[in-house]
């Protein structure tokens, strides 16, 4: 146990694991942003986020996704970028996790329309593997906060 925390926490799992993050990020909101339309529609079908909501939601995640995934890729702001992603990456599984519970046959809307997958198990324990990175990331003991 020891020495899978020492390999958790070690320099080169965390830039590793930054470097999937943010690889994953900036490549998820490419699509959600020059297609906020379509990521819109992807948001409503899971219904769960009032209507009036959707087009702001639709707007701001993938620009959200994007700063955080540059910014946590090329190491500034990296507690603050995790923490971020880490609470999207929460909202994510609540959402995939709900729409699998009340059977819903939908796209995960996860990279816009250019990699159309369906919601499942597969997604939420990817989700959850993208979790477990992020919060490790955030833990790090040798990443701080800006101030």
């Amino acid at each position: 146990m020891r020495y899978l925390l020492k390999i958790l926490r070690s320099k080169l799992f965390i830039s590793a694991s930054q470097a999937v993050i943010g690889i994953v990020f900036i490549f998820a909101s490419l699509d959600k942003i020059a297609n906020p339309g379509d990521f819109a529609v992807a948001i409503v079908n899971y219904k769960i986020i009032p209507l009036s909501l959707v087009n702001i939601f639709a707007i701001v995640i993938p620009w959200l996704e994007l700063f955080c995934g540059i910014l946590i890729l090329f190491g500034e702001y990296i507690k603050e970028s995790s923490f971020i992603i880490s609470s999207l990456l929460l909202v994510f599984v609540v959402m995939i996790a709900a729409a699998v519970f009340r059977n819903l046959d939908i796209d995960c809307g996860c990279f816009g329309t250019l990699d159309a997958q369906k919601v499942g198990l597969t997604k939420i324990a990817e989700n959850i593997l993208l979790l477990l990175l992020s919060v490790n990331i955030f833990y790090a003991p040798f990443t701080k906060v800006r101030k």
